[in-house]
């Protein structure tokens, strides 16, 4: 909501958007377009899917300015684009990770859903934090290489699902049902 770097007024602002819910959810459409772009790359790359999603992420570190999403703390839609807009997004992201569990290094039990979560936490600087792109590409690498097939423990808790997100969307908490909720895609 830049809108005064951007040169906008507030009246011009409003004419196209009628009201600040109006504003807030092409703001997230926007957004979720932004995200399955970088997804629609990660699932078309022909590299592995370690180096997808690495790039994923590196997509969303660097374009973290620019997404206004419910993990971030953005509006939550449940209009039937948005919701379409998501699912492609899951679906792209489990993809990538059945080629990786192909490939033998994606492990077994990470969901499109973790990848999701993890993306919206690296794209969320914390307070205090210099540079946090370089601290978040770090953070990023050091999750990648926990994907790997090679670890024998399990990961702790359910897997979560896309089906338990969109219920917290939907119940208005948001990713907190997604960690207590024991739904198993």
């Amino acid at each position: 909501m830049r809108r005064a770097a951007a040169g906008v007024g507030v009246g011009t602002l409003y004419r196209r958007y009628p009201t600040r819910a109006h504003l807030l959810d092409a703001l997230s459409q926007r957004s979720y377009r932004l995200v399955l772009e970088h997804t629609r790359a990660a699932a078309a790359s022909r590299g592995s899917a370690i180096a997808a999603l690495t790039r994923f992420f590196e997509q969303t570190i660097s374009a973290r300015d620019d997404l206004i999403l419910p993990l971030h703390g953005g509006p939550v839609s449940l209009d039937e684009n948005t919701v379409a807009l998501r699912t492609e997004i899951s679906d792209l992201l489990e993809e990538v990770l059945d080629r990786g569990r192909a490939e033998g290094t994606i492990r077994p039990d990470v969901t499109a859903i973790d990848i999701i979560i993890t993306g919206a936490m690296l794209a969320q600087p914390l307070p205090h934090i210099s540079n946090w792109d370089r601290l978040a590409r770090r953070q990023a690498s050091i999750y990648v290489a926990g994907l790997t097939d090679s670890i024998d423990k399990p990961l702790p808790g359910d897997r979560p699902a896309r089906a338990q997100l969109e219920a917290g969307f939907e119940q208005g908490v948001g990713a907190s049902s997604v960690a207590d909720s024991t739904v198993v895609s």
